[in-house]
């Protein structure tokens, strides 16, 4: 049986991040004879099969000398070779957990699930079980029970969204749309749209964010932005102004990358941290008025959506077996949307002080 390592290490795929994390690194000495890169793997990673290490190969999770590879490729001394996954190092087991799934589409290769939010979407630190995953396992399992950790690497998630953060998810059903997804993710080519109310007014209507994303320096559970160097991951988003409320904005961002808090970081990098976003400071009064009914408005819109004001709205995709586009859209669940009209009646009443929508 392939062991949790070796199914972290070459089968699991990652959003909300499409974070890759290095698993293992060689390289090859100068007496090397020439060797099939998917053989020399086999040989050196434990409980690795030849087919578990090609459909690494293919997703591009395998790198030589910082490229992409294929594997036929042959190994030269003084090769560098990186093996990603999608998902750190981890031991927990997924014990499937009868509870309701928000199922939006279904058919025999993918699920899009709408996901609420407080929802963890996979087993971790304090999360032993309970998540999204456990309620897919036990969901596929009565499909058919054949179905495994072993023959469907952590029952097809892709990819991850926050637990606080609502919205749309593609979860896979079968090994091949799970290769087929994993790779569209890691070469940035699925359409994913999000919704967020952040604090203040930017300047121009539209913008994109480029800095690097990585653990915060000294906080290691906070992300930080390095828009200068080598640190962290390279990220990349896209914002649109879609409405305006003077000290708050609606704004619509479009990923380019899918690094682990992403717009949470951006946004806070650029001076517009998410609404009552408790990590990146946005669970404060950024921008307003010193009243005390000001403040009494803020605590009531705090306690009207009690999480950071972020949904996943859209998300696109190449069918995994047909190769036809598809594009799922989804509602504004009512905490954020209750909390946007609140914004909308305050500027109302205060008149010609702010701009509204353009």
């Amino acid at each position: 049986m392939v062991s949790d390592q070796v199914e972290d290490e070459l089968d699991d795929q990652e959003e909300g991040s499409e974070e890759l994390y290095e698993q293992h690194s060689f390289r090859i000495d100068g007496g090397q004879e020439p060797l099939r890169i998917d053989k020399f793997l086999v040989a050196r990673i434990e409980h690795a099969t030849r087919n578990k290490v090609q459909k690494a190969i293919d997703a591009g999770r395998v790198l030589v000398n910082g490229k992409t590879t294929q594997s036929n490729y042959k190994i030269r001394p003084a090769d560098e070779i990186v093996v990603y996954s999608h998902y750190e190092k981890r031991g927990e087991k997924i014990e499937p957990q009868e509870m309701p799934i928000p199922i939006e589409y279904e058919d025999s290769d993918i699920l899009i699930i709408n996901k609420p939010a407080g929802l963890v979407v996979h087993p971790g630190s304090g999360n032993p079980d309970g998540t999204l995953v456990n309620g897919i396992a036990w969901y596929l399992q009565q499909q058919n029970p054949g179905i495994t950790e072993e023959n469907l690497p952590r029952f097809g998630l892709v990819h991850r969204i926050d637990k606080n953060t609502s919205g749309l998810m593609v979860m896979a059903k079968t090994d091949l749309a799970v290769t087929s997804l994993a790779k569209q993710f890691f070469n940035h080519t699925v359409y994913r749209r999000y919704i967020a109310l952040v604090w203040g007014d930017p300047t121009e209507d539209e913008g994109t964010i480029v800095a690097h994303i990585g653990r915060h320096k000294r906080f290691r559970k906070l992300y930080d932005a390095y828009p200068e160097g080598d640190y962290g991951k390279d990220a990349i988003t896209h914002y649109t102004v879609l409405e305006r409320f003077g000290y708050v904005s609606l704004i619509e961002c479009r990923l380019e990358t899918g690094r682990t808090h992403q717009i949470r970081v951006h946004m806070q990098h650029i001076g517009h941290p998410l609404f009552n976003d408790d990590f990146y400071g946005g669970n404060r009064i950024v921008k307003g008025t010193v009243y005390t009914k000001y403040k009494q408005f803020i605590d009531n819109c705090f306690a009207l959506c009690p999480r950071h004001a972020l949904h996943a709205k859209s998300i696109g995709f190449l069918h995994p077996t047909s190769g036809k586009e598809m594009r799922f859209d989804s509602e504004l669940p009512a905490d954020m949307d209750q909390l946007i009209e609140k914004w909308r009646r305050y500027v109302k009443a205060k008149g010609d002080l702010f701009t509204e929508s353009k």
